[in-house]
């Protein structure tokens, strides 16, 4: 997706040449606009596929999931919790997952009340780079029974492992940015 590129190429930052900031038009402020964009190319991409559910991850997913739902009918979103608070249904899938940009390992978990084996279940985030977070919500999915219709990520980083765990699953991945590498504080694209 040549927009988003251009988006990462004029206003990321990179971090030790491995780590690309973003928050200042994905994950912390919001450019609303490259979100439309992004969820109408995810259905261009998903087209043929039935859709009725959107899952992603807290927090960084929420917000591109909700406006990418707009393109599937409006369907729901669920979020896998990285802190369940005292509301949240104790009748739970669970999975571990570990945060590669906060080196930290989360406990994930989606209320059983939100996932079923009817479902078919397109998976957004934000990122996919070693792949822990993706299959922290194939386990919960596969826990549920749901189908996994797609995995859309926006922002891929091909030099970690994430899209060989997703493959090996079977499953169509579609990445709208694809980063082949980070050189010199450059961002080069497959």
């Amino acid at each position: 997706m040549q927009l988003l590129k251009d988006k990462i190429r004029r206003d990321a930052k990179i971090v030790e040449n491995r780590i690309i900031k973003v928050d200042n038009f994905l994950n912390h402020q919001l450019d609303i606009t490259l979100f439309n964009e992004i969820g109408k190319e995810f259905k261009r991409r998903f087209s043929n596929k039935e859709v009725t559910k959107i899952v992603t991850l807290e927090t960084s997913g929420i917000a591109i999931a909700s406006i990418a739902s707009q393109y599937f009918n409006n369907v729901p979103v669920v979020f896998a919790k990285k802190h369940a608070g005292l509301n949240m249904n104790q009748d739970v899938y669970e999975a571990k997952v570990y945060s590669y940009t906060k080196d930290q390992e989360y406990i994930i978990k989606i209320s059983k009340d939100f996932l079923c084996p009817a479902d078919k279940v397109l998976i957004i985030d934000d990122f996919l780079a070693s792949g822990s977070a993706l299959m922290g919500l194939y386990s919960l999915l596969s826990q549920s029974g749901a189908e996994i219709s797609g995995v859309g990520i926006v922002i891929e980083k091909t030099f970690q492992e994430g899209r060989k765990l997703v493959e090996e699953k079977g499953l169509q991945l579609e990445s709208l940015a694809i980063i082949e590498s980070i050189r010199d504080g450059q961002v080069f694209f497959k």
